[in-house]
């Protein structure tokens, strides 16, 4: 510990054991105690409170009989648990009969402050943090803690309770370290007392009547399976699998959702799921015992093993696919591809499950929808993947939802009435039909498909996020869609479905409701950066009024859609498909475009649209665009004006981006500095080098990366800095271009250089030569700012000297100006 926090310390545990001292907040406690774990996992604990006696008397003055905060008493039994975790320093406090008096009946334990949560929770983390030796065990079993464990897994504080079962597992891992290293086969009649003592608390538990009881054992067997690997889980498994097995045959099956988690955790344990005991065959059972709700996600955990029989697999599918299975039946469309409708006497049981009621109904669809949107991308879903019946109960699901179904049977008129109108069923569907398009499918479901999709892009029912998923799923079906022999064009059946759909596109970029636009312009942004160079598409686009809307859409009220407006524009014009306005006042679309992204930068109030332009243009000069070349230098140095005076941070940082891909177009993009690289790098001529140097003083290039490096901003002082470090990097090998030091323009500009530093920035560069901004640059010390620009913004205030300043300014032990506050 530092001589300067030593010094501190007794005054801080001074307040901390006084009542009447306004206390800490929560936070500056947690710091002090990271502190702490810091300070005893890189030294002795025993050194630590020999060399500070202030903490022991800390410790034993918190034990007095008096009115003290349960945040100190919590912190307290914390500290104590993090000291003692080292053996002779648990020796030393067990010594002063400190230990049991904290963790015994005498301390906390047996007084008023126990119905505080904040002081149970202290008590198991202290413990936790304890119970690291045999030492440790030995008290456990002396002040009888354990038992004090097994009944704070019920408490009323869900935060207790977790962490009381977790600590019922790490007593249990720790006891079994040493007997089990020594006898990998030790049966559980042999295993320590301690041991014993919690697997017999577990067996009883487990025999209960009680739900309660049972889930907890089960979460304690779930958290020990899923952490502890070692030979003696296996006979653990052993003794208690029959008793796991006996709950399958209550009715209803308690606690179904904990003993998913169970099942699966042994399941994925190493040794485990080969062991004699019939896992595969509990697994099969469970299963079926299980209702169709509680069953989904016992066989979406089945099927990601890597390892599990395929009569298993196939049981679990089946189980899995049920829900949809039943509806198809229940719209009389016929027995499905690929078994979908195997197992009638299943279809009943789920068909009970879907048909009493819509909350019922709903959840059991999206909990099934889910999971097989999880299973479809993984290596070992089934095989082969039923996808055209998959496809058909996904349409006919949406059907339903949207009203167009037209079911016969009395089955399918009650789900049609249970799901009209759904949106969460209409976004997991439409989530998962998107996920579809990764398969191929029959041509006559895949017009199905673009036709549900289409009919919810018109619906006015449809909601702001069932038309934004409609959008996602279309493009990734268009993304799937058979291509023309070249691979380069949408083939005739897309783009029949693509002059349907942008009609719908211009009502979408006309809602009142700003989310709808938003998401249309999101999808037009999408489908044109992907064919927008492609003739099927260009010819349907310019044909529609699709750009136009858009380009009006840049002055939309909603910021927003400025900004998805500027992003859709943007990638127009980049493919050309922007459509001049009519008028005098507009000569050219381009240039009119150009013009009012830069009026858009420099007045927009607010951030999204301006930071939208920024990466327009940034994009527009990495790829050459058309009105970029014609003047390089005026746009970028422009652009670098503007963004160089605006408030928004990420707009300047883009404007870095943007400077720094004019500097690697000027310059040639960095070296790879590869170290095994035998040829020396290629040096620009000085000639050459000049010109370039030339042209980025006159887009004030350099002015406006100094600026940025004294920004108040951390991200774009960090940015400017390593352009510029790339930048020295590019030119060190010129010897041309060498100014001496006392030059009066380098010291002209170093000394404006530090008054920027210091805040003034009010003063330009003003015109800058090559010459004189290499001497400035190879005399700053780049490196050392990116390092400390690396280093968080609050690095001083973080340090423990900091914090105990700030905790002893609060009750003011110091004064003002010895604080540290932040």
């Amino acid at each position: 510990m530092d001589p300067e926090c030593s010094q501190l310390l007794p005054a801080l545990c001074a307040v901390l054991a006084d009542p009447r001292q306004p206390m800490a907040d929560d936070t500056c406690l947690e710091k002090l105690l990271d502190w702490f774990k810091t300070i005893t996992e890189t030294g002795s604990s025993l050194l630590l409170l020999q060399e500070n006696p202030c903490l022991v008397e800390l410790l034993c003055h918190v034990l007095k009989p008096q009115d003290l905060s349960s945040r100190v008493l919590s912190f307290s039994l914390r500290l104590t648990g993090v000291f003692a975790a080292q053996e002779d320093c648990f020796q030393y406090l067990q010594q002063g009969e400190l230990l049991p008096r904290l963790f015994g009946e005498a301390g906390p334990l047996g007084g008023a402050a126990w119905t505080a949560p904040t002081i149970r929770s202290g008590w198991i983390q202290g413990l936790r943090s304890l119970a690291q030796h045999p030492s440790a065990l030995h008290f456990l079993a002396d002040c009888g803690a354990v038992d004090t464990i097994f009944s704070l897994q019920g408490d009323s504080s869900l935060f207790v309770a977790s962490a009381a079962g977790q600590l019922l597992v790490h007593i249990l891992s720790l006891s079994m370290r040493g007997p089990a290293e020594a006898s990998p086969g030790l049966q559980a009649d042999d295993w320590p007392a301690c041991a014993q003592k919690i697997v017999g608390h577990i067996e009883e538990s487990l025999r209960s009547t009680a739900a309660p009881q049972i889930t907890q054992a089960l979460n304690v067997l779930t958290t020990t399976f899923g952490h502890c690997h070692d030979p003696w889980t296996q006979v653990l498994w052993v003794r208690l699998h029959p008793l796991v097995a006996a709950l399958l045959e209550k009715d209803p099956v308690p606690a179904a959702h904990s003993l998913v988690d169970l099942l699966l955790s042994v399941a994925r344990s190493p040794g485990l799921s080969s062991s004699s005991c019939s896992l595969w065959e509990t697994l099969a059972h469970t299963l079926s015992r299980l209702s169709p709700t509680q069953a989904g996600l016992l066989a979406l955990g089945i099927l990601k093993l890597q390892d599990c029989p395929q009569a298993l697999r196939a049981q679990a599918f089946a189980v899995l696919l049920q829900p949809l299975a039943c509806v198809l039946k229940a719209t009389a469309q016929g027995p499905g591809p690929s078994g979908l409708l195997d197992g009638t006497a299943a279809d009943s049981v789920t068909a009970d499950m879907l048909l009493p009621s819509k909350a019922a109904c709903v959840g059991l669809l999206c909990r099934t929808l889910a999971h097989l949107e999880l299973l479809l991308p993984l290596p070992q879903r089934p095989c082969p993947w039923p996808q055209p019946p998959l496809l058909g109960a996904t349409v006919t699901l949406l059907q339903l939802c949207g009203g167009s179904g037209s079911p016969a049977s009395d089955a399918g008129r009650q789900l049609c009435a249970l799901l009209l109108g759904c949106v969460r069923v209409q976004r997991a569907a439409l989530d998962f039909l998107g996920t579809l398009s990764q398969e191929t499918g029959p041509p006559e479901l895949v017009t199905q498909v673009f036709a549900v999709l289409l009919e919810y892009l018109r619906s006015p029912d449809s909601s702001p996020m069932v038309l934004k998923k409609a959008f996602q799923a279309t493009f990734r079906w268009l993304l799937s869609s058979p291509r023309t022999p070249s691979c380069l064009d949408l083939d005739s059946h897309a783009l029949l479905f693509l002059r349907e759909l942008l009609p719908v596109l211009q009502k979408r970029l006309c809602s009142p409701c700003w989310e709808v636009r938003d998401s249309g312009l999101e999808f037009l942004t999408q489908m044109t950066r992907r064919w927008g160079a492609q003739a099927g598409f260009r010819h349907a686009l310019l044909a529609s009024e699709v750009p136009r809307l858009t380009e009006q859409l840049l002055r939309d009220p909603e910021s927003y859609v400025r900004a998805s407006a500027v992003t859709a524009m943007g990638q127009l014009s980049s493919q050309g498909l922007c459509v001049s306005p009519a008028g005098p006042e507009h000569p050219g679309g381009q240039q009119s475009l150009l013009g009012e992204l830069l009026h858009i930068l420099s007045t927009d109030s607010e951030g999204f649209p301006r930071r939208a332009v920024m990466q327009v243009f940034t994009q527009w000069l990495r790829d050459s665009h058309a009105d970029v070349v014609g003047d390089t230098e005026q746009f970028v140095a422009g652009v670098l004006q503007v963004a160089g005076q605006d408030l928004d941070w990420e707009v300047r940082a883009q404007g870095l981006e943007l400077a720094l891909v004019f500097l690697e177009q000027t310059l040639g993009p960095p070296c790879s500095h590869c170290p095994y690289a035998v040829t020396p790098p290629v040096v620009a001529p000085a000639g050459l080098l000049t010109q370039a140097l030339q042209s980025l003083c006159r887009v004030r290039l350099f002015e406006f990366a100094f600026r940025a490096l004294f920004d108040c901003d951390r991200p774009v002082a960090q940015k400017s800095c390593d352009l510029l470090l790339l930048l020295r990097a590019k030119t060190a090998s010129s010897s041309s271009l060498q100014e001496p030091r006392s030059s009066p323009d380098v010291a002209s500009v170093e000394a404006a250089l530090q008054r920027w530093q210091a805040g003034d920035q009010t003063q330009p560069l003003g015109d800058l030569e090559p010459e004189v901004v290499l001497a400035v640059l190879r005399s700053m010390d780049l490196e050392g700012l990116r390092g400390a620009l690396a280093e968080s913004s609050d690095h001083v205030e973080k340090s423990p000297q900091s914090l105990l300043q700030d905790m002893l300014a609060t009750v003011g032990i110091l004064g003002e100006n010895e604080a540290d506050c932040y």
